[in-house]
């Protein structure tokens, strides 16, 4: 079973996706992403990567994560690379909550060597990590939120509406594996 980590959001879900939609913005919320290199000009559209380096310098690793669903407002499905780690499916779910949302966000590893490992060894490992990346996630579109309502110009003005895609067969084969990703994100973990 994937981990899930939960967190309610001071903001609206369109203020969470207009963050998800800035592929640029990638690593200031995801713990180990550490520089962009590229984003591909159709992202968030279903197909569409991110090139990121993982690690910190001078040990760096180039790889890429891929939009396997663009669902605003409601859920995303990636499927990130993590160098000679192996690959991961993570699922994000928005669901309104009062004026604000609940965020889950689900992981599961689905390939490489940490797919190969049990549960209770990789699971602790990446909890603590996506705690720490939905309080980044929290931070920033609650902050979008507050530029929106005192009228300043916000970086990303509306959540993208990209042209339809379609992901990577081995990227959608990878998210069909991660079904456990899907029901954490959804609750059931």
């Amino acid at each position: 079973m994937a981990t899930a980590s939960v967190r309610l959001f001071d903001c609206t879900p369109d203020d969470v996706f207009a963050v998800l939609g800035d592929g640029w913005v990638y690593p200031v919320w995801v713990v180990g992403a550490s520089r962009m290199r590229d984003v591909d000009p159709e992202w968030p559209a279903e197909g569409a990567r991110i090139h990121h380096s993982l690690g910190a310098w001078p040990i760096l690793i180039d790889d890429e994560t891929e939009m396997v669903e663009w669902s605003p407002p409601r859920r995303i499905r990636l499927r990130a690379k993590a160098g000679p780690l192996g690959r991961a499916v993570v699922v994000i779910e928005v669901k309104p909550r009062g004026e604000g949302c609940v965020v889950r966000i689900g992981e599961e590893p689905v390939g490489g060597p940490a797919g190969l490992l049990p549960r209770f060894v990789w699971a602790p490992l990446l909890h603590l990590r996506n705690e720490e990346t939905i309080r980044r996630l929290a931070f920033l579109s609650e902050g979008r939120r507050r530029e929106r309502e005192a009228g300043e110009k916000t970086a990303r003005p509306a959540v993208p509406q990209p042209d339809e895609g379609t992901a990577a067969p081995d990227a959608a084969a990878d998210a069909a594996a991660a079904t456990d990703a899907t029901a954490a994100a959804a609750g059931g973990a």
